[in-house]
């Protein structure tokens, strides 16, 4: 809801000729009331709006006459000048359309006249042979036959003349467009007059031919004849060329077709003339002589693919396929039509293309679909589902169905709803839940993955023929499984959509067949109960797009569900924290959409306004959005806002402000915005009810309109009063930049206005001075976008405040942004640009540069009355910045180092181009200075590039100043800095500085030139210069340079002016600009500075491609040519740099791409692939490989440009042929290169990856889709995989490892098999198989992987068990003499991919799955030797184990019964147990395979012992028949191996078992079962601990140790370890003080406090020392340096603590000792990261739910943010210190917490090191807020101090603080005193640290006050 302006609408005026005027003088009556009176006024008036009013008064004045008048000549001569004016006025213009409806009311008395007088009109305008006049007529001749009825009277009069006006005025223009080949917008506004030729032409057949009766016009002399015949070989021409748009084309086409329908005769031969035509058949004499002069190269040369498209198209458009009008002959052009659409569809690529051929075969579809209402039989097995057709489209649409261009999608979805009612059409009468054609199709879609898209949009169309309940029927879980794929946002609008359809199909079946609501018990069930599961239970981001896109729709659908809905989830949430959220979104999409009132929540206590709260305050993101978003969002934009919405809304921004999240911040905007549009538009109503007169008294007395406006005016001045409260000294950054955009909107929707009567608030009121201020202070923010916000809101209110009127304030505001502009902080000059950008639009500035003698020598406009303010202002302050520019480009020419360190000259030169943004290009008034100065601005550009840019464009840009003093590193870099020296005199590339401190005496008389020496107060300072900084100078001041002369380029204008001297910037120095930006471009070798030219160069040829200038014009392709030329020919010799990715070359080929039209042909890119893949493609020819490399990396940069969109697609097979390719050569560069394109490519087809899982399937696609896509790429890979697997000789031993190997083998990873797949036997998958297998037996460990991964696409689901058979099958036994272990390891990893894939299928529980499973597992049971010891290869071993695993897992997971599977388990029983876990390990560490061996018989063991736990298992006895149990076997032996390997994985697998256990709803047999593994192994895992060496086994056992029952734990130590539970204790804690593992530490930290709580509450002895360190190591984890990980683990064990030591009513730790963990728990909610400060919060939460001890006041939370928790933390301390009585002890403590420990002694006199670190920002915490900490805890222990006792003790430590605190306000103030004036922009660090330790001095002082004050007069509560 946001307010819009309305649009005026601008209307041209028509302008009557002199002849016009005097015949309508002569007629006009002296009343001025007749008609030529009227029309005489009418034409008077320059108002178009007018104009149209007076018109319309024409016809009722016509009305009113009699017979007698109308014959009037006056009348008659105002009826012609009526026509004129008709034809005279533009098309679009709205006086013509009122003209048009003025001449169709005509009396019909006057129609003949109206129609004599267009005619003869058009007539004269039919002569007309001026080109430029051609499109006005054209557009006459659409007028007359789209709006009038006198118009098409008057064409059917001029039936001839139009013609023949058509005929001689397309050719005219096609020649023209030839003459202006290069000229891109001349040719575009001739082509689309061709357009309009063409549709005029189809038009005149089409409406007014139908009129003549004579039949005259059809002999072949007929001039009739003659013209449709020219016309129609224009139209051939047109389809023939390639050159012209594809909609001229496609037009073309249209019209081809129209004109032979109504010229051929007889008409029944007319569908086999066209499908000769299309499948170029044609000859010239089958065909009449008109066809063959008109349209003769049809039959002699063969047609483009794009012809036969269009032909297609104008067939299928203009023939008339309904009730087989056509005959047999029509059927049969159809169905050739298809054919020739699908075989087009593997040939055309091009995006736009690809969309003609979807939008036409989707147009077939519908013909077809008219077709069949004949009846014919044979048409109707033609086309039916079963059909080689129906098959064959639907292969397109499953081909095409996630095709990257929306449009191509959108059709696909068409052709295949179409196909459906197609076959639906051929079955009428038949059941069709029971066709085999649609459960075929249903079964297929279902089998598919939800992560195919075009499920959705199918399925949904599927349900809407066949019914949701058929296909619920076959899967009742489908809601469910559409729900959880809502979790990823790309798939939820498909998911939404279709759930959508389902749900209202559901609905609409269930109403026909039940009776009133009975039906809605079973809707809900289906719908509405797995809704709330995922809400209450699933992941935030899932329940986020689930009430974004589902809910909203199935409340549509059903709004009595809500009820239903909200009381279930009312109930769940008081157990379930999932379920507040889920409510919070059901009322606010409920209100949003109107089924739901606020006053209903009030007043019927549907939700408490304490759960509101909750919601509002609540730990997740979506739930305090959503709770907003109740509040904020309304049906109703006028509905009355609330007290309560008010109250909950402040209570909403006072904790939220501060929220990390961009998206969040904006959702808070984007809501309170709603909420103050609602507020303005109910305030607007109220004032007009205000204006009418009551109607019921009653109802007056009720409702206080002046009260509610109060109410309004209150809330927005609190309101504005937190938001710029919120902008206080070191707020964060998301708090600044939600208050300011808040802010802004406010001013936005309450504008300043003079006018105060409707007025309900201006936040100028609420703006005193010092937030003004506070609003300047936000441009030193380190974050640009805060300073945005703040210049635009400034700059709303600038106008209405006296602050800005003095300029006085203006004078060090600008003195300190001229400091700011050199400062070597790059930071620091975007601050003065926005202070500059301000300053410019106030009155004072001029007179502030004056006074600053910056401008005596300039202009003096201030007199000049014309000039605005500015442009004046301005150019003033671009004067001034250029003034001082030009004298430090003259220093830096001398030394270079001296301007890097002292005035880096980049800060002036941004300046200047934020001041050009300001200034009003259109409006200017100073031209000269104007002119002056840019001629100024480019030389400076120049002369400063001059300087700088031998860095940037030298070999080695970084680091070339040595960083010590050793004379052997300056000799070495002698060379470089020869190297990189220029035409230059600088002395900085001639010799090595040496730059230091000069702290010795005996150095004074050094030579000055080797120091860089800057003067600051008075004092010349000595300055350390970095390689970075002089770096950082170069790039930077390049980067402005670029883009301050592409902001300049903008100045020129795109159509010739009339007067040259207004032209602020010529030609010549545009070209000069574009030569500058070539020669960085090609030359710079540092990416910020080419990448920065490359954004200014973009400018540049954007201007070259609008303006009319025709050399300008051609600019960017004579460069392209020249550039594509200088890489074909470019050797070592060359300058273009052929490292660094080829620099800047790809950039400026892309900015000279960007300059074509989008929507053009693109024949510059065209050009340029065309020049590029054969140079990056290997050459038999020897020559150089830079070109290649140029080629490939030019390649990379096109393929990664996303502006190039869908055009660059084409080329794709090509690039990646190019980089397989470049694998092969001997070149390191070129592979390098090829690398990096191959890397892109494949992002570029498959998507970019926005996961971990590297065979997600989210970014893959079928090998059907694939090869449809790069038809090119079948051939090719397969042929290079040929190649490649003739290297895999598995007999030779030897490594072969070929080049292509691993790209080809991840290309073919990347496709999966479908289901859908067709079966075109020029595209089948099946070749690639033996290859791939082939692969598998390379001696490369990582290509057998990879082969095996790529050999699942090409195997369909139910060919599995058949191919694991077969290569089982091709396994060799134990008997063989010879065996290859790498074909074996290559053959069992394709096995075991094989068979993940299978059992990870979506597939059904049915028998043939049953089937394949036994068949597998027999296969595998032939070839268990090779799992056991007579395999002597370790690696193969563990492969086959793996593969064993695999399935028992499966099994077991199943619970799968039978005998087979009874044989198998005792099988893999008997291998573990002569397996050498059984026996002993003979072999050492460092044999080939054995950790993978050892991990894999482990796993086997682990995972037959898990499922024996489980109590649903039958075969408990299995292990003990295999002899498995034997003592070797134990999970005790196993923990004591010698391999940590083993131990490790026996580690996992306990710990996942204890946590097993520690599941609530783990069931008791479950539990036993577990228990019976684990009993007995305390001492073990102790004894373990205490010896364990290797890392991730002491981390595993010790987390195991933390999940065991401690009372088992402690009573085996004396025995186990030989210690007391106090020293297992400090041995734990001692673990996590001095290991270097973080997770050692987390684990060790947590197993401690566990022990601490533990010994606390069971043990006798007292542990106070243990429980002082302890305390220590956890403030130690809590701080701010350590990892998140550690202090996540320290917020947890605090959660833990919190109950027994932190909110105990007994002080167990003594108060000191407490208070510190209190302050660790304040320590944490103000980390940055956010999942700290929300484990954290959990303390207060603990903290909240001992209602025995807390009050219940506000603080019925459960799970709240940070912010909510730190003010609730202070106030929770207070209460606890009332109730231990330690108030007096307390009170002091707080108060050092609230002073700080802050040291501002040395502050004035320490200098920052950001010199040598420009970049480094240290520690910093971007969300904490000292000062909202300080005053959260200075108002609670004020509230403290009215029950406060202090004693005598305590009143020391008071005044001890008193002292402290006044001895720090004296330092402070007077370290704010000593600073330079504005320090808040030249020091803003140090100035920050100072006010805000003045505020908690001064709060503390308060406190202090106070207390000291109650102490001597008693005061009591009331008086605080």
């Amino acid at each position: 809801m946001v307010l819009k302006k309305k649009k005026e609408m601008l209307v041209d005026t028509f302008v009557l000729d002199q002849q016009q005027l005097e015949r309508l003088q002569s007629f006009a009556d002296s009343e001025g009331q007749n008609l030529a009176s009227l029309l005489l006024h009418c034409g008077m008036l320059t108002d178009g709006i007018q104009q149209i009013h007076y018109v319309k008064q024409i016809l009722p004045l016509l009305q009113k006459m009699d017979t007698t008048s109308l014959h009037d000549p006056m009348v008659k001569s105002c009826i012609d000048i009526l026509g004129a004016i008709f034809l005279s006025l533009e098309i679009k213009n709205p006086l013509k359309k009122v003209l048009s409806s003025t001449l169709n009311g005509l009396p019909e008395s006057l129609l003949a006249e109206a129609t004599h007088s267009i005619v003869g009109c058009l007539r004269e305008e039919l002569k007309n042979t001026d080109l430029s006049q051609y499109r006005k007529i054209m557009e006459n001749l659409v007028s007359c036959v789209e709006n009038t009825n006198i118009g098409r009277s008057s064409l059917s009069t001029l039936f001839k003349e139009a013609l023949q006006f058509l005929q001689q005025s397309l050719p005219e223009i096609e020649a023209e467009n030839r003459k202006l080949s290069g000229n891109l917008i001349a040719q575009t506004r001739l082509m689309h007059d061709l357009l309009m030729g063409i549709k005029v032409s189809m038009m005149l057949i089409q409406k007014i031919q139908t009129n003549i009766q004579d039949d005259l016009w059809k002999r072949p002399d007929s001039p009739i004849w003659k013209s449709m015949c020219g016309l129609l070989n224009c139209f051939t021409c047109l389809l023939n060329n390639e050159e012209y748009l594809q909609t001229i084309q496609s037009t073309a086409g249209l019209a081809l077709i129209l004109f032979l329908k109504t010229m051929f005769e007889p008409a029944e031969n007319l569908p086999c003339l066209i499908s000769n035509l299309l499948y170029g058949s044609l000859k010239s004499l089958n065909v009449p002589d008109w066809f063959v002069e008109s349209c003769g190269s049809f039959c002699t040369s063969e047609l483009s693919d794009s012809v036969i498209l269009f032909v297609c198209h104008g067939a299928l458009a203009m023939l008339d396929w309904r009730d087989g009008c056509m005959g047999h002959n029509g059927e049969k052009l159809l169905l050739d039509i298809s054919s020739i659409l699908l075989a087009l569809s593997t040939r055309l690529k091009e995006s736009n293309m690809a969309a003609s051929l979807s939008r036409i075969l989707a147009i077939w579809t519908n013909s077809a679909l008219g077709a069949l209402q004949s009846g014919s039989k044979n048409l109707n097995l033609a086309i039916s589902g079963n059909s080689d057709t129906i098959r064959k489209t639907l292969d397109y649409v499953y081909a095409h169905w996630e095709h990257p261009l929306d449009a191509v999608r959108h059709q696909t979805k068409l052709i295949f709803k179409n196909v459906l009612q197609i076959h639906q059409a051929t079955i009428k009468g038949s059941i069709v839940k029971l066709d085999p054609f649609f459960l075929a199709l249903t079964e297929s879609l279902l089998s598919l993955e939800w992560h195919v898209k075009g499920k959705y949009s199918s399925l949904g169309c599927l349900i809407e023929c066949i019914g949701c309940d058929n296909v619920l029927e076959m899967d009742r879980t489908i809601p469910a499984q559409i729900l959880g794929v809502m979790s990823d946002q790309t798939f939820a609008p498909y998911a939404s959509d279709l759930l959508e359809i389902m749900f209202m199909n559901h609905k609409k079946h269930l109403t026909s067949v039940m009776d009133g609501e009975a039906w809605i018990d079973d809707w809900h069930e289906t719908w509405v109960s797995p809704l709330l599961l995922i809400l209450c239970d699933g992941n935030p981001e899932q329940a986020t797009y689930i009430t974004d896109y589902y809910l909203p729709k199935l409340l549509t659908c059903s709004p009595e569900s809500l009820n239903y809905m909200i009381k279930i989830l009312q109930t769940s949430a008081e157990s379930s924290v999932g379920a507040l959220g889920a409510l919070m979104a059901c009322l606010r999409t409920a209100r949003a959409h109107g089924h739901l009132q606020f006053t209903e929540i009030m007043h019927s206590g549907l939700v408490s306004i304490g759960c509101i709260k909750q919601g509002l305050v609540h730990q997740h993101d979506k739930v305090r959005i959503d709770a907003l978003g109740l509040l904020c969002e309304s049906h109703r934009s006028t509905e009355t806002i609330l007290l309560e919405e008010m109250q909950l809304t402040k209570f909403f921004v006072r904790y939220n402000l501060n929220s990390q999240s961009p998206a969040v911040r904006q959702q808070i905007c984007s809501l309170l915005k709603k909420l103050f549009c609602r507020i303005y538009e109910s305030s607007q109503t109220i004032y007009r009810s205000q204006q009418m007169k009551p109607k019921d008294p009653v109802k007056q007395l009720k409702w206080n309109p002046l009260a509610i406006l109060q109410e309004y005016k209150d809330f927005m001045s609190s309101l504005c009063d937190m938001l710029f409260g919120a902008l206080f000294p070191g707020s964060s950054h998301p708090t600044r930049f939600t208050a300011l955009t808040l802010l802004g909107i406010i001013a936005e929707i309450f504008p300043i206005s003079e006018d105060q009567s409707q007025v309900l608030f201006q936040i100028t009121q609420e703006v005193e001075p010092s937030r003004v201020q506070t609003l300047l202070h936000c441009f030193a923010s380190t974050f640009e976008e805060v300073k945005i916000l703040a210049f635009e809101l400034l700059m709303k209110l600038h106008r209405a405040l006296p602050y800005f009127q003095d300029p006085e304030k203006m004078q060090p505001l600008f003195q300190v942004a001229m400091q700011l502009s050199t400062s070597t902080k790059p930071y620091d000059c975007v601050t003065a640009s926005y202070l500059l950008n301000f300053l410019i639009h106030q009155q004072g500035l001029f007179q502030v540069c004056l006074k600053n003698h910056l401008l005596l020598d300039t202009f003096q406009p201030a007199n000049d009355a014309s000039s605005h303010l500015v442009e004046k202002n301005t150019l003033a302050v671009i004067k001034s910045l250029l003034e001082n520019l030009e004298g430090e480009i003259l220093q830096a020419e001398k030394s270079l180092l001296q301007a890097a360190a002292s005035f880096p000259m980049y800060g002036r030169v941004h300046c200047i181009t934020g001041t050009l943004h300001q200034l009003p290009l259109n409006n200017l008034t100073l031209i000269p200075e104007w002119k002056q100065m840019v001629a100024k601005l480019i030389l400076m550009s120049y002369k400063l590039s001059a300087v700088v840019s031998p860095v940037v464009q030298s070999s080695s840009p970084e680091g070339l100043i040595p960083m010590d003093t050793d004379s052997d590193t300056s000799e070495r870099l002698q060379f470089i800095l020869r190297e990189i020296q220029p035409c230059d005199t600088n002395d900085y590339f001639t010799e090595p500085k040496l730059l230091e401190e000069h702290s010795e005496l005996d150095r004074a008389n050094e030579i000055p030139e080797n120091i860089c020496t800057e003067t600051r107060d008075g004092e010349q300072q000595t300055c350390d210069v970095t390689a970075q900084m002089v770096l950082v100078c170069c790039w930077r001041s390049m980067k402005e340079i670029s883009l301050l002369l592409g902001k300049l380029c903008q100045l020129l204008p795109l159509q010739a002016v009339p007067d040259p001297l207004d032209v602020l910037i010529t030609e010549d120095q545009v070209k000069d600009i574009g030569e500058y930006f070539k020669h960085h471009l090609l030359k710079s070798r540092h990416r910020g500075a080419f990448e920065l030219a490359y954004a200014g160069f973009v400018k540049l040829t954007e201007v070259f491609s609008r303006c009319d200038n025709e050399n300008l014009h051609k600019l960017p392709q004579q460069w392209l040519y020249n550039v594509l030329e200088e890489i074909k020919s470019s050797d070592p010799t060359s300058k273009l740099c052929a490292t660094r990715r080829s620099a800047g070359i790809p950039f400026y080929i892309q900015a000279l791409l960007a300059s074509e039209p989008k929507k053009g042909k693109t024949g510059l890119l065209k050009k340029t692939m065309k020049e590029l893949i054969p140079l990056a493609s290997p050459s038999d020819i020897p020559q150089s490989t830079i070109p290649q490399v140029h080629a490939l990396n030019i390649l990379r940069a096109l393929f990664k440009d996303t502006r190039l969109g869908e055009s660059i697609i084409p080329y794709v097979a090509e690039g990646m042929q190019a980089a397989i390719l470049g694998f092969t050569s001997s070149v390191w560069a070129v592979r390098n290169s090829s690398t990096l394109l191959f890397s892109t490519l494949i992002t570029r087809i498959f998507g970019v990856k926005r996961g971990k899982d590297e065979n997600s399937k989210k970014n893959r696609m079928t090998g059907r889709e694939f090869f449809t896509r790069f038809p090119n790429l079948y051939p090719f890979l397969l042929n290079k995989l040929e190649v490649v697997a003739s290297t895999m000789d598995g007999e030779s031993g030897k490594l072969k490892l070929h080049p292509s190997l691993f790209l080809l083998l991840l290309i073919l990873g990347k496709l999966y098999p479908s289901p859908m797949d067709g079966t075109y036997s020029t595209l089948s998958m099946a070749p690639f198989i033996p290859f791939i297998l082939k692969c598998g037996y390379s001696a490369v460990y990582r290509s057998r992987e990879m082969a095996g991964r790529a050999l699942v696409p090409f195997i369909m689901t139910n060919q599995v068990p058949q191919t694991v058979r077969s290569l089982l099958v091709g396994l060799p036994d134990c008997t063989d003499p010879c065996v290859r272990q790498n074909a074996v390891h290559g053959t069992l990893v394709q096995v075991f991919h094989l068979l993940q894939s299978y059992l990870e299928s979506k597939h059904q529980t049915n028998s043939d799955f049953q089937q394949g499973l036994i068949d597998i597992i027999s296969s595998v049971e032939t070839k268990l030797w090779l799992a056991n010891r007579q395999n002597p290869c370790l690696v193969t071993r563990a492969m086959y184990l793996d593969i064993l695993v695999l399935l028992k897992n499966y099994i077991g997971k199943s619970r799968i019964k039978g005998a087979e599977f009874h044989r198998f388990w005792k099988e893999m029983a008997t291998i573990v147990s002569n397996s050498e876990l059984a026996t002993g390990i003979p072999y050492s560490s460092a044999v080939p395979g054995l950790a993978q061996y050892l991990q894999s018989i482990t796993k086997l063991l682990i995972s037959m012992l898990s499922v024996t736990a489980d109590p649903g298992f039958a075969n408990h006895n299995l292990l003990e028949t295999g002899k498995a149990t034997e003592p070797c076997l134990s999970i005790a032996h196993l923990l004591h191996s010698d391999f940590c390997e083993v131990r490790l994985v026996v580690l996992e697998a306990a710990l996942l078992w204890l946590k097993q256990m520690n599941r609530k709803h783990m069931t008791e047999g479950g539990e036993k079962g577990l228990l019976s593994l684990l009993s007995g192994l305390e001492e073990i895992f102790l004894r373990i601990a205490v010896k364990e060496k290797h890392p991730e086994c002491f981390c595993k056992v010790l987390e195991v140790l933390y999940y065991m029952d401690l009372r088992n734990i402690l009573l085996k130590t004396e025995d186990a370890i030989k210690i007391s539970p106090q020293d297992f204790l400090h041995w734990v804690m001692n673990t996590a003080e001095t290991s270097d593992s973080i997770e050692i530490q987390r684990v060790s930290l947590e197993l401690a406090s566990k022990l601490i709580i533990h010994l606390v509450q069971n043990w006798q002895e007292e542990i106070k020392s243990e429980m002082k360190r302890w305390i220590q190591i956890v403030i130690y984890c809590c701080e701010d340096e350590q990892q998140t990980d550690l202090r996540l683990a320290a917020a947890d064990v605090l959660v833990n603590a919190a109950p027994f030591f932190m909110t105990n009513q007994n002080l167990l730790l003594g108060l000191s000792d407490t208070l510190l963990l209190w302050k660790c728990v304040i320590q944490l909610l103000q980390s940055e990261e956010q999942i700290v400060r929300d484990s954290a919060a959990g303390i207060i939460t603990v903290a909240l739910s001992q209602g025995n001890i807390f009050r219940k006041k506000e603080h019925d939370f459960r799970v709240i943010n940070a912010s909510m928790a730190l003010d609730l933390t202070f106030s929770i301390l207070c209460e606890l210190l009332q109730q231990w009585k330690q108030t007096s002890a307390g009170i002091p403590v707080l108060l050092e917490w609230l002073l700080g420990k802050e040291d501002f002694r040395n502050l004035e006199t320490s200098t920052l090191v950001e010199n040598d670190y420009l970049f480094d920002k240290g520690q910093a915490n971007f969300w904490a807020e000292k000062l909202t900490h300080a005053r959260q805890l200075g108002e609670h222990v004020l509230r403290l101090i009215p029950v406060s006792h202090v004693s005598l003790c305590d009143q020391e430590k008071l005044q001890q603080l008193t002292r402290l605190a006044s001895d720090q306000s004296r330092l402070v103030m007077q370290l704010l005193e000593e600073m330079a004036p504005v320090p808040e922009f030249s020091r803003s660090i140090e100035f920050t640290k100072l006010v805000i330790q003045r505020e908690r001095i001064s709060i503390c002082l308060k406190i202090l006050t106070l207390l000291d004050a109650g102490k001597q007069e008693g005061l009591t509560k009331e008086d605080y």
